[in-house]
């Protein structure tokens, strides 16, 4: 986002600028005030991750129905960029509020509180992917890494689009209307399990299958997922990720640009 996106002043040069002030501070205080600093971004994803391995291959046997092997990585692969997508929008709901000073008396355009959570959370989704590699490197037999890996970095772009434009959507409304913070945790409680991270779109039966396509999401996660297993590719849930985050993008930054006065009187 620049600042001609929201329409306020100064350069595009200045805002990212500022935007990556905050976000490496906001990185610095997180790691800087506990002992294994930086390892908590591999040890978080990596305790997630064997516990969900154990139960829903040990404690519940899939049969091979859900997924693909090895599962560990099918569900890594998911699970990572969930956690910077759920990470993050829980952040958009206090994203004016935690700096409310800040936001009233700064120069800065508002839109940069919701941007560095994007950065902030999406560096830590960087700093995560060790993770991946380690368990791609124990099964590697298992694995077949192709070209279509060069998909992955479209999945972060268009993952960044999606959530630059809820954090534009969520954040003014969070402001306004304070039960919105608990509605949005239990909405993504749901959509974790709404979501294809521990299973495919292709797993679930119809109609199911028709309507998950239509989480953005689904789309996103498949462009993760096929450099690993070719076999996850499907063009429709890409195309409606797409769409989906391009509308909501454009939907947030109407959003905030109508609600931004209203905001900065309410703080």
């Amino acid at each position: 986002m620049s600042h001609a996106t929201v329409g306020a002043p100064g350069t595009p040069r200045r805002y990212l600028h500022s935007l990556w002030l905050l976000s490496s501070r906001d990185l610095r205080v997180r790691y800087s005030t506990s002992f294994l600093g930086y390892l908590w971004s591999v040890l978080d994803p990596l305790v997630m991750s064997l516990i969900y391995w154990f139960v829903f291959t040990q404690v519940f046997n899939r049969g091979g129905r859900i997924g693909e092997e090895p599962y560990i990585v099918f569900l890594i692969v998911a699970l990572l960029p969930w956690v910077w997508f759920n990470t993050a929008v829980s952040d958009f709901t206090r994203a004016f509020r935690k700096d409310s000073r800040l936001v009233r008396s700064t120069a800065i355009p508002r839109s940069i509180w919701v941007n560095r959570v994007v950065l902030t959370k999406g560096m830590e989704f960087l700093f995560s992917i060790p993770v991946l590699a380690i368990f791609v490197l124990f099964n590697a037999d298992k694995v077949t890494i192709t070209w279509s890996l060069l998909w992955f970095p479209v999945g972060m772009l268009l993952q960044t689009v999606l959530l630059v434009g809820l954090g534009l959507l969520i954040a003014p409304l969070c402001v306004l209307y304070a039960d919105l913070e608990r509605t949005t945790a239990l909405i993504l409680r749901a959509l974790f399990y709404a979501s294809p991270v521990i299973y495919s779109v292709s797993d679930l039966p119809a109609p199911f299958d028709a309507i998950g396509a239509f989480n953005p999401l689904a789309g996103i996660f498949t462009l993760y997922r096929v450099g690993f297993f070719p076999d996850q590719w499907e063009t429709a849930p890409v195309l409606i990720s797409v769409a989906v985050s391009a509308l909501i993008l454009l939907l947030g930054i109407w959003t905030f640009r109508s609600l931004e006065r209203p905001v900065l009187k309410e703080l």
